[in-house]
């Protein structure tokens, strides 16, 4: 038998004055890199969007990252995550399928008071690995993977993989 749980009213608090709302995700058109494909998603508050320019500015960031070996994602499949936080924070989310079955993960943030340029975003200690609108993407993803993995895995299976984007409420 376990001990019943005692002290959960001091476990898990959420402020009282938070208010969770739906984001939407949407996706774009793939990144297409020398050697390397990532499915694009945006993800915002319902009604707001993603300015057309801060997409480009991520795009071309990743391209360049990708391009001078700062982001090792060569001979991989992935999607990446542009998520626009609270006002003008965003999040930028590179993902790739590793070792069959491995999602890893590189995070940039361009912060408008740092000068609105992405930059990795490094912690230490026990980090984030995410908030719930971008693991409702990383959800979709896996599932995407885990078909394509139950597939011949040949080329349409790859072009069926890239098709496969969630598109709505996350």
């Amino acid at each position: 038998m376990t001990d019943p749980v005692t002290h959960l009213a001091a476990l898990g608090a959420v402020p009282p004055d938070y208010r969770h709302r739906p984001k939407r995700a949407d996706p774009g058109p793939p990144l297409l890199l020398p050697d390397a494909c990532l499915k694009w998603y945006d993800v915002h508050d319902i009604g707001d969007g993603v300015p057309g320019s801060v997409r480009d500015a991520a795009r071309n960031f990743v391209r360049r990252q990708a391009g001078s070996d700062a982001l090792d994602i060569s001979g991989a499949l992935g999607f990446a995550i542009l998520h626009r936080c609270d006002g003008d924070l965003y999040y930028l989310d590179v993902c790739t399928w590793r070792h069959a079955n491995e999602l890893w993960e590189s995070v940039y943030t361009a912060d408008p008071d740092a000068g609105g340029a992405f930059r990795r975003h490094r912690s230490t200690g026990h980090v984030e690995i995410g908030c719930v609108w971008e693991l409702g993407v990383v959800r979709h993803e896996v599932q995407a993977w885990t078909a394509f993995l139950d597939s011949a895995r040949d080329e349409p299976a790859k072009v069926a993989y890239l098709a496969d984007q969630l598109t709505g409420q996350v």
